[in-house]
């Protein structure tokens, strides 16, 4: 017995429940017309970013009636409402300067290239601005840098009672006086000693030329004939003179413009003094209001700390040149005054500064008796120790503490990119970037 067929049944097409007339590859034609709408809405945003009066205004589409019935091949909506017209593009529009062309193509080689083009050309011409900005970019910098180391002081002042510009004023006739108490001590010496050199020049040559071994080389040699030609032929020489007169305008110049430098450093000094509360309150305001609060927090410690430093330093070398000025004047070594000086400003330089004051002031006392250069050099010893393990403890014991291999470094780097003043300001910089490491770099790593 055969079994019985089985009945065949039929699938019921699927149609949208809300869309009586639906037919296969609607959906496809209604995310081109949504493609072509976006690529319309760009273009005009690119034709007409800013103002809109230009744009061209799209006419009402007419309504179609429904047909009640299929709804013909390639439009997008049924026959139950109107069908929207295909978006216009806005190419080839008319306006009052002409038809509207094609965008540019961004993704063009020609586009790439010209645009990384400009790039480099504006990175280049901002490295040269900042090479012929140099000079005013390192007057502020120290600028900027002294107004930290004094601004604790004018605080104190303003904590005291006083107004913001009475302290800055009081310090500004301290800063005068300290300067004009060094110049008191150094331009007379130098003065005196300068004027004495040149009155008795004739008679130190008279002294070197009357040498017996002089007068023994002048005899085998004829010494003297030969420098006197010489120096005649170079006198008359117009280009010799014309250097000589050119490196001597040259060295005015520099004394000049160093001269200036020094006046517009304290004159910067002082506005950035009496301006440094809104200054910062600008600086501030540039922060996410989320970040503030800790980019705040972080800045003031970083400022009070850089100015820490730099009092604690100039303290440091002024107890320096203290004992240093001391110590020569019981010893009898001559220019006391002026290599005390000289020993403080070196004590500035970190690292090296009062190793190079301590030579400078044994060399003065070897020309003067070799055993008093012998005990200028235990002096030195015994006083660095005493201020590495003592006075520098105490007077540095507010600010960062920074690790010897990075003030080593930081000194060198500085020292590289800006001379004396570089080697200065390394230290405080190391400070704040080892502060940033501490205080932002490692909790960041420490919650990823």
């Amino acid at each position: 017995m055969s079994p019985l067929p089985r009945p065949r049944l039929r699938r019921p097409r699927l149609r949208a429940p809300d869309r009586p007339h639906y037919r296969p590859g609607d959906a496809m034609r209604r995310w081109r017309a949504f493609q072509e709408q976006q690529r319309v809405a760009l273009r005009e945003s690119n034709q007409f970013p800013s103002d809109t009066s230009l744009a061209p205004t799209p006419e009402p589409a007419e309504p179609r009636r429904s047909t009640g019935g299929a709804t013909p091949l390639g439009s997008a909506e049924g026959g139950d409402g109107p069908t929207p017209e295909r978006p216009r593009t806005a190419e080839g529009t008319a306006t009052a300067y002409g038809s509207i062309g094609k965008p540019i193509n961004r993704a063009s080689p020609i586009y790439v290239g010209f645009m990384a083009a400009i790039g480099v050309a504006l990175a280049y011409a901002l490295v040269h601005l900042i090479t012929r900005l140099t000079t005013t970019l390192t007057v502020l910098l120290v600028a900027f840098f002294l107004t930290l180391a004094l601004n604790p002081i004018v605080e104190s002042l303003c904590r005291r009672g006083m107004r913001r510009s009475g302290a800055v004023t009081v310090v500004c006739l301290g800063l005068i006086g300290v300067f004009a108490l060094l110049a008191w001590l150094v331009v007379p010496p130098l003065v005196q000693e300068t004027t004495e050199l040149g009155n008795n020049a004739p008679h130190i040559a008279d002294d070197f030329l009357a040498q017996r071994w002089v007068k023994d080389l002048d005899q085998n040699y004829d010494i003297g004939t030969k420098v006197q030609a010489e120096i005649d032929k170079r006198i008359n020489d117009g280009a010799f003179v014309s250097q000589v007169f050119g490196g001597v305008l040259g060295a005015g110049k520099a004394v000049a413009s160093g001269l200036f430098q020094a006046f517009t450093i304290l004159i910067l000094t002082l506005y950035f003094l009496a301006s440094l509360p809104r200054v910062k309150q600008a600086a501030y305001a540039m922060v996410p209001a989320t970040r503030r609060p800790r980019f705040i927090s972080l800045s003031e410690e970083i400022m009070r700390r850089v100015g820490s430093y730099a009092i604690g330093q100039v303290l440091v070398a002024t107890i320096n040149a203290a004992c240093s000025w001391i110590m020569m004047t019981i010893l009898g070594i001559p220019y006391a005054a002026v290599l005390a000086v000289v020993v403080g400003f070196l004590g500035l330089i970190p690292m090296v500064g009062a190793t190079l004051g301590a030579v400078l002031v044994a060399v003065v006392a070897f020309f003067v008796e070799p055993q008093k250069a012998i005990v200028v050099g235990v002096y030195y010893l015994i006083y660095q120790q005493v201020e590495n393990y003592l006075i520098v403890p105490r007077v540095m014991q507010r600010t960062v503490a920074v690790p010897g291999a990075v003030t080593v470094v930081a000194a060198l780097a500085g020292g590289t990119l800006l001379g004396v003043l570089g080697a200065l300001l390394a230290i405080p910089v190391a400070a704040g970037l080892l502060l940033l490491y501490e205080e932002v770099l490692v909790p960041r790593q420490e919650h990823q």
